[in-house]
């Protein structure tokens, strides 16, 4: 039943890494007077949040390794599914039933919300759906490409989402093109909601240092030459291998040009490389006797307040993906004012306009590449516009507490007072 708009009420957001995605939203909601907001994770992870009561559900075990991958996909998903339905029996049985459940469904978290809780609304978070053609599956012809088996393990990937979109009240992706990777059917049902910038702290700043090293450490000023690149983890897919062979031509054409290049050697998102090696160390090792090594600088992954102050002295700042999920990182580089040249994929384009707001490139034309840096690193004063844009653009549209926390509070505390979307999304 609806219920008033004075009344409190009560949130359980599921993520078996939370806070994630809902970090902003879920303390934000705690803070209002009245609200209990609960979260449910996977037990390995040790995560808290301010405000926000933690439980965890047992992580389930490993599927038999008798089972082809996508059977495997399958079962590690619903196994998770099974493991979060216990934990949400265990609140039911003690009153706790919410008003919204908030989740992500892609690890099977919501497989069975509906059915432990079936009066309630959910709002699954529709992050990615994967897909056999136009998505980030076979875009790169370097790499095997589509088999029967793909199709199979994509099928068993898209199942938790496809269920969560059947059973939810609503949905919300972060992008544009995020959302139209859904299947058309539900595509009416989701809202198109970034996790936002907090761009109050995310600034452009002219004093800003960076250091690099522990032993007489190098410090970079925005004054300096500097070219970064960041990825979670290096990797094909965020176009590590097309970086790293313009990367010479780069260096060599700007002898005062340092690359600043952040990111772990596992894998986040694609597979591993044949040999066993990290994809940082094979295409390293391809370019690494045409590079400068004392001039480029692997950092591994960073503390927050570091990779700002990155950004900020940055002169340029490559960021490139197949079509997949757009990455917090070129949004927050945009919001320190950092001038961004970015793949010309999906969803970049939705954020990047060419020449106005950040410069683009076909993503394996790495001689493009090569050339818009050299001349980003040569001529700065050229690009100030750009930079500025690229600040309003995220200010305008992607500013967490101006836009983005404002509409994913109007969203989840009209679904949960209505049972429904009611309002038209702002």
């Amino acid at each position: 039943m609806p219920r008033g708009d004075s009344q409190p009420m009560r949130y359980l957001f599921v993520h078996q890494n939370f806070p994630g995605q809902f970090r902003h939203v879920a303390r934000a909601l705690a803070s209002r007077s009245g609200n209990e907001v609960l979260a449910l994770t996977d037990e390995k992870n040790r995560q808290t949040l301010e405000g926000v009561p933690i439980a965890r559900y047992k992580t389930p075990p490993a599927p038999p390794e008798s089972l082809t991958a996508s059977a495997a996909t399958i079962v590690s998903r619903f196994t998770r599914g099974e493991a979060v339905a216990r934990a949400m029996i265990s609140l039911r049985e003690r009153g706790a039933t919410p008003d919204l459940v908030v989740g992500h469904p892609g690890w099977g978290e919501l497989l069975l919300a509906r059915e432990i809780f079936p009066s309630t609304p959910i709002v699954a978070h529709a992050e990615y759906y994967y897909r056999a053609e136009g998505g980030d599956v076979g875009f790169d012809p370097e790499f095997p490409g589509l088999s029967d088996g793909l199709r199979a393990r994509l099928k068993a990937k898209n199942l938790p989402l496809l269920s969560a979109l059947a059973d939810a009240t609503h949905a919300i992706s972060p992008t544009a093109w995020q959302a139209a990777c859904c299947p058309e059917a539900y595509r009416d049902d989701i809202e198109i909601i970034h996790e936002g910038i907090r761009t109050d702290l995310v600034t452009p700043k002219a004093d800003a240092v960076f250091a690099v090293g522990d032993a007489g450490p190098l410090r970079f000023a925005a004054a300096d030459e500097v070219l970064t690149f960041v990825n979670r983890n290096l990797e094909p897919l965020r176009g590590y291998h097309v970086f790293m062979r313009a990367l010479p031509a780069i260096l060599k054409a700007r002898p005062e040009a340092h690359a600043v290049i952040v990111g772990g050697d596992r894998v986040s998102y694609g597979a591993p490389s044949p040999d066993g090696r990290s994809w940082k160390d094979v295409f390293l090792t391809e370019v690494r006797d045409r590079l400068p090594m004392d001039r480029v600088h692997f950092v591994g992954q960073l503390a927050y307040a570091d990779f700002v102050s990155l950004m900020q002295v940055t002169r340029l700042h490559v960021y490139a993906t197949y079509p997949f999920v757009l990455s917090w990182s070129m949004l927050e580089a945009m919001s320190a004012g950092a001038l961004v040249l970015g793949s010309a994929t999906a969803p970049v384009t939705e954020i990047i306009e060419h020449g106005r707001n950040g410069f683009l490139y076909e993503f394996f034309d790495g001689d493009a590449l090569a050339r818009q840096a050299i001349d980003a690193l040569a001529h700065p004063e050229r690009y100030a516009g750009v930079r500025a844009e690229a600040r309003r653009t995220i200010v305008e549209a992607y500013d967490l507490q101006r836009i983005c926390l404002p509409a994913w509070l109007d969203c989840l505390e009209d679904v949960a007072t209505n049972g429904r979307r009611t309002r038209r999304p702002r």
